[in-house]
C-alpha cells in the first residue's frame, strides 16, 4: 500500500465495527455549456474529447449516445468528495467539447463507504463499461469481482497489495508494486539533504492491519536507502489524548527523521508537543495527505517554523505554482467552473490524470469502443503526463520503479517546493530502484479467477 494514497482513512479503520449503510449509484451527465464553444484539448493533449457520430453498442455500458463509467469513492464514510469532484469537472468539460466521438460520458458514483467495495463492484460489473478516476481504501475487496467480469480500471489511486498492479488495470501513479515508490525521496533525504539522520529514523503509525503493511513497506524503503529504523511505535487511531509520551520517546531515542503514517491532524498535535519541549528533528515526512491548507492551519505557525515538514507528492506539478504550468492552470480553472468552492487537492489532480488517459484511449477506438481496445490503447503510453499535470510515467511497464519525484515543504507561509535539486523541470528524475524484499503479498491476476486476456473483448 502506498502511503500517499490512503493514509487519510487509517483513523477510520478502527471504527469498522460501527457498520455502514447501503450505497446507491447515481449517474450524472452534465449538459454542455449552452452557446459556448469548448475545445477538446487539455494541456498538450489534442482532441481527446470531440464531437462525432459514433454508432453501435460494442460493449456493456456503451451506446450510440453515452458511455457509462464507475467512479469509486469512500465519500459516504470519509465525507471527502475529491474523486467525485474530479469526475464531474472532467466529464462536464469533455461532454461540452462533444464527448468521446459524440458519445457523452456518464459518471456513476460507486460509494464504497469503506467496507462496501464488493457490493459496489458487483453493481459496476452489471452497468459500467469501465471504472475510472476513483479509488477505495479497501480496494482489494473488489478486485476479484472486477477481473471476473473483465472490467478495465483506470484508477486515481490503488491502495491494498491485492489491487496494486492487478491485471486489467492501468495505474498512472509511478512505482510498480514490487518497488518502493519513495526510493528517490528517501535517497535524497538520507544521503544528500540530511545524512546525519540516516541512522536515527523513526516511524509512528496507526495501529491497524492496513497501516502495518504500510509500515513494513516504509521500513524496507528506508533500509534500501541505507537508513536505520531506530524507533517504531503504533498509536491508537481512535485517538491519543496526550502526545507527550510519544514526543518524549522521540527525544530520548535521539530520532533525527520521523515518518508519520496516519492522520495529519494527529501529526499536527504531535508536532506542537515536540515544539513545546524544544525538540526539533532534521525532518518530518508528513506523507502527501498533509499537502494542503488543512495541515498548515492545524499545525500552526509555531510548529511549522520549528519543524521541517516535507512531503513527496509523487511527481505531480505543485498546486501552489499552478499559474506557471498550463495543464495545472487549466485543471484548476475547470475545477473552479464545475466544482465551485472546492479546494483543489492532490487527489483531484490524480483523478483528472486518470480521466485524461481514459479519454485519449477511448477516443482512439472510434466506433469500436471495446474494453480490449481501450485497455490496450492505454497500455501503449510510454511517457504519460496527463497533458502536463505530472512527471512522465511509462504505462507499458506496470511493475517498474518510479523514475521521478518532487518534494514539498510546509512553511508558515504555505507549501512550497523544497530544495531537492530538480533536474527535469519541476521534478527530479534520477531515482534509484529499491525492490521490496517482502512485498507483503501479491496482486490479483486474471488467472486467479480463471480468466486470461483472451477473454477480454
Amino acid at each position: 500500500m502506498k502511503p500517499q494514497k490512503t493514509l487519510a482513512v487509517i483513523a477510520a479503520i478502527a471504527l469498522l465495527a460501527a457498520g455502514c449503510g447501503r450505497s446507491g449509484s447515481g449517474g450524472e451527465e452534465t449538459p454542455p455549456d449552452a452557446g459556448q464553444a469548448v475545445t477538446g484539448d487539455f494541456g498538450d493533449l489534442k482532441g481527446i474529447c470531440k464531437p462525432g457520430s459514433a454508432k453501435g453498442s460494442p460493449a456493456q455500458g456503451v451506446t450510440d449516445k453515452e458511455i457509462k463509467l464507475g467512479v469509486f469513492s469512500d465519500v459516504g464514510f470519509t465525507k471527502q468528495s475529491e474523486f467525485i469532484d474530479a469526475a464531474k469537472a472532467f466529464t462536464s468539460w469533455c461532454n461540452a467539447a462533444g464527448g468521446i466521438n459524440g458519445r457523452k460520458l456518464v459518471a456513476n458514483t460507486r460509494d464504497s463507504k469503506l467496507m462496501e467495495v464488493r457490493q459496489r463492484m458487483l453493481e459496476s460489473c452489471r452497468e459500467d463499461f469501465a471504472v475510472v478516476g476513483g479509488g477505495s481504501a479497501l480496494d482489494a475487496l473488489g478486485v476479484k469481482d472486477r477481473l471476473t467480469c473483465l472490467m478495465p480500471a483506470f484508477p486515481a489511486q490503488t491502495s491494498q497489495v491485492g489491487n496494486l498492479g492487478s491485471d486489467l488495470q492501468i495505474e498512472t501513479v509511478a512505482g510498480g508494486p514490487s518497488y518502493s515508490p519513495y526510493a528517490g525521496y528517501f535517497n535524497w533525504l538520507l544521503k544528500e539533504a540530511y545524512p546525519g539522520s540516516a541512522k536515527n529514523v523513526g516511524i509512528i503509525y496507526g495501529d491497524s492491519p492496513v497501516a502495518k503493511v504500510i509500515e513494513a513497506h516504509t521500513r524496507q524503503g528506508i533500509q534500501g536507502s541505507g537508513g536505520t529504523i531506530s524507533y517504531s511505535e503504533a498509536y491508537s487511531p481512535q485517538g491519543v489524548p496526550d502526545w507527550t509520551p510519544y514526543a518524549q520517546a522521540i527525544k530520548s531515542r535521539g530520532v533525527k527523521g520521523l515518518i508519520f503514517l496516519g492522520s495529519f491532524a494527529d501529526l499536527a498535535k504531535l508536532e506542537q508537543v515536540l515544539t513545546n519541549i524544544n525538540y526539533k528533528l532534521d525532518w518530518i515526512d508528513t506523507n502527501s495527505n498533509a499537502y494542503g491548507p488543512a495541515f498548515l492551519k492545524l499545525a500552526g505557525p509555531a510548529a511549522l517554523a520549528a519543524q521541517n515538514n516535507l512531503a513527496d507528492i509523487g511527481g505531480v506539478y505543485p498546486l501552489e505554482n499552478a499559474a506557471q504550468n498550463p495543464a495545472t492552470k487549466q485543471a484548476t480553472e475547470l475545477f473552479a467552473k464545475y466544482a465551485p468552492g472546492k479546494p483543489v487537492t492532490l487527489q483531484m489532480i490524480r483523478g483528472f490524470v486518470a480521466w485524461t488517459l481514459f479519454a485519449k484511449a477511448a477516443s482512439s477506438c472510434g466506433d469500436n469502443l471495446t474494453r480490449k481496445c481501450v485497455f490496450e490503447a492505454g497500455m501503449k503510453e510510454t511517457a504519460w503526463t496527463g497533458g502536463g499535470l505530472q512527471a512522465p510515467v511509462d504505462l507499458s511497464k506496470p511493475d517498474a520503479p518510479a523514475q521521478c519525484f518532487n518534494v514539498e515543504k510546509a512553511t508558515p507561509q504555505g507549501w512550497k517546493p523544497a530544495d531537492f535539486k530538480p533536474n527535469q523541470g519541476a521534478y527530479r528524475c534520477n531515482a534509484p530502484a529499491i525492490k521490496f524484499s517482502n512485498p507483503m503479498g501479491k496482486p490479483v491476476t486474471l488467472a486467479d479467477v480463471g480468466k486470461s486476456m483472451n477473454d477480454v473483448k
